[in-house]
């Protein structure tokens, strides 16, 4: 992540200061500091566009409040002298925007929230107040995201339930690919639905096939995921065809203590480097379409939706599902059990 700008009268020595980012950055999950990171260099380009000045630390609340003003309207329909169109077609310009619609939809996460958010925690690391504590600045907050709200888009059009998947590994063949992909389908699915960056993030190290061969079982070791740290993940469980999947992949393609999915050269053999997050988008997608199915009805988000989906199809406790998709919110988990419940509701048939 690039420095924050120095130096920043605290209550803190330098040193200490110095020791207090490092200590974020060591104890902040990866992913979050990539976000950060964006984050920071979308700041830090707005700030200069609109006050023609670097940030400051602690940030006045003038600018906190301007920021939260321009980005909680379409500035589609702005003047083009409007200075936020200004400074949102030249973020566009630079890559760090995609359009000039508002980027703060409801419910959370948000674009907006994200980056306030990012924005107080580079204030945390200095021991400083955020502006975004004021008042007056809680509450634009909340009218920006009232005046903003929107249905949720969903990441799948549809959830890859067990009749679809069983269509998709029917169209897997047993040549090289076919058996990866099938290996990736049925991990995906049954270790809880994983997202496609930790299928693509797995290695054969992270994989105990100790207890296979007495049990069936394979253990699984995320390194850390969306939601949880390092050496925070519990490890998982995967049985049955799903594990006998994974471990003919593994024997098959000779894995050793590498990426555990691979590409699969124009010959048919795998290479040594990982099988990108974009390359679990295209095989899910192709297998969509070679079952028969349209191409656009799912993507990778659907073996997680699928997967928690189906549990409450087959009546499994939503606690029990959430120890293997590892979702930390019981509301986010309950609803894909409340959109089964919804249709099972005898309340539903009233009119008959």
């Amino acid at each position: 992540m690039p420095p924050l700008p120095s130096p920043v009268h605290t209550q803190l020595s330098e040193t200490d200061q110095a020791a207090l980012i490092d200590l974020y950055v060591r104890g902040t999950p990866e992913n979050t500091l990539r976000a950060y990171e964006r984050d920071l260099l979308y700041i830090t380009h707005w700030r200069r566009l609109v006050f023609g000045a670097d940030l400051v630390w602690p940030e006045r609340e003038e600018v906190a409040l301007r920021f939260i003003l321009d980005h909680a309207r379409d500035l589609n329909a702005a003047e083009p002298t409007d200075s936020a169109r200004i400074a949102g077609e030249a973020l566009i310009a630079a890559g760090l925007r995609k359009s000039l619609t508002c980027p703060a939809p409801a419910p959370a996460p948000a674009t907006l929230d994200r980056r306030i958010a990012s924005w107080q925690a580079f204030h945390r690391m200095k021991n400083l107040t955020s502006p975004f504590e004021a008042p007056m600045l809680r509450q634009a907050r909340a009218k920006a995201r009232r005046a903003a709200a929107r249905p949720r888009a969903p990441k799948s059009a549809k959830p890859i339930i067990r009749d679809v998947l069983e269509q998709m590994l029917e169209s897997c063949g047993h040549d090289m690919r076919g058996t990866r992909d099938r290996a990736i389908l049925m991990l995906g699915w049954a270790s809880g639905g994983r997202r496609r960056s930790e299928l693509s993030g797995l290695r054969r190290e992270d994989l105990s096939l100790e207890e296979f061969e007495a049990k069936g079982l394979i253990w699984i070791y995320l390194l850390q995921t969306k939601t949880t740290g390092r050496e925070a993940t519990p490890r998982l469980v995967l049985k049955g065809r799903a594990a006998k999947a994974v471990v003919t992949w593994i024997r098959v393609a000779e894995i050793g203590d590498d990426p555990l999915f691979r590409p699969i050269s124009k010959s048919g053999r795998p290479l040594p480097r990982p099988l990108s997050a974009d390359g679990i988008y295209q095989i899910v997608k192709h297998r969509l379409k070679r079952a028969g199915l349209p191409p656009e009805m799912a993507s990778p988000h659907g073996l997680r939706s699928g997967f928690l989906t189906q549990a409450a199809l087959d009546g499994a406790p939503a606690q029990a599902a959430m120890r293997l998709s590892l979702h930390r919110s019981m509301a986010q988990a309950q609803r894909y059990y409340d959109d089964v419940d919804i249709a099972e509701n005898p309340a539903t048939d009233l009119l008959g």
